[in-house]
C-alpha cells in the first residue's frame, strides 16, 4: 500500500507546485511585462489620484452627469466582489417592476426628452459591472446633461462621438461608450 501511496503523494506536490505556484506566478510575470496596465486593473489616474477603472462601472446619480447601465449587485451598486446579474427572468414581475421604476426616474430627470428610452438604461447587465453603455444611451442623455451643465448639444454630442469605441476588430460587439472616461472629459471642459 505504501508503494501506491507515496507516488501518489510525490505527484500531488509535484502538480500542487507546478499548477498552484509556478503557472500563476508565470502568467503574473508575464502579465506585468507584457501588458502592465491591464494587469493592474485598467485604473484610470488623475493627479496621482485613482478615480476608477476602465473596466468596472461607477454609480453617477447627479444629473449633470452621464448615468451608466444599473448595477444589479448586493450590497451596493458595481460591487465587484459580487458580480452578479439579478437572475430574474422576463416574466418575473419583479424585472418589470424594476425597469419601470428606472423608466420613470429617467423621464422625471428629463421630462421633456422625447427620444425613446435605450434598453440599456433600464436594465441590469449579466456583470452588474459595465462601464459602458450603447451610443443610443449616451445620446439619449445629452440634452440633460447639456442643460445641467449649461454646455450645448452639440458640443456633448461631439465629446459622445470622440468617447465613442469602434466594434472589437470591426465587426465585434456594438459601438459603446465608457461612461467614467465621458464623465471625466465633462468635468475637463468646466
Amino acid at each position: 500500500m505504501i508503494k501506491q501511496i507515496r507516488p501518489a503523494l510525490v505527484i500531488l506536490a509535484l502538480l500542487t507546485l507546478i499548477t498552484g505556484v509556478i503557472y500563476p506566478l508565470a502568467m503574473t510575470g508575464l502579465a506585468q511585462l507584457l501588458f502592465p496596465r491591464q494587469a493592474n486593473g485598467s485604473l484610470i489616474e488623475r493627479d496621482g489620484k485613482i478615480l476608477g477603472s476602465a473596466l468596472i462601472g461607477q454609480p453617477f446619480e447627479d444629473p449633470k452627469y452621464f448615468w451608466g447601465r444599473p448595477s444589479s449587485t448586493g450590497p451596493f451598486p458595481y460591487n465587484a466582489a459580487a458580480s452578479s446579474g439579478s437572475n430574474l427572468g422576463p416574466t418575473n414581475p419583479a424585472l418589470e417592476e424594476a425597469a419601470q421604476a428606472r423608466v420613470e426616474a429617467l423621464l422625471a430627470a428629463d421630462p421633456g426628452n422625447t427620444l425613446p428610452i435605450p434598453v440599456d438604461l433600464v436594465t441590469a447587465s449579466g456583470s452588474g459591472l459595465d462601464p459602458h453603455i450603447s451610443v443610443a444611451a449616451a445620446q439619449y442623455q445629452v440634452s440633460r446633461v447639456a442643460r445641467q451643465r449649461g454646455l450645448s448639444e452639440a458640443q456633448l454630442l461631439a465629446l459622445v462621438e470622440e468617447y465613442t469605441t469602434g466594434r472589437q476588430l470591426g465587426f465585434l460587439g456594438e459601438p459603446r461608450v465608457n461612461v467614467l472616461n465621458l464623465n471625466l472629459a465633462l468635468d475637463g471642459i468646466q
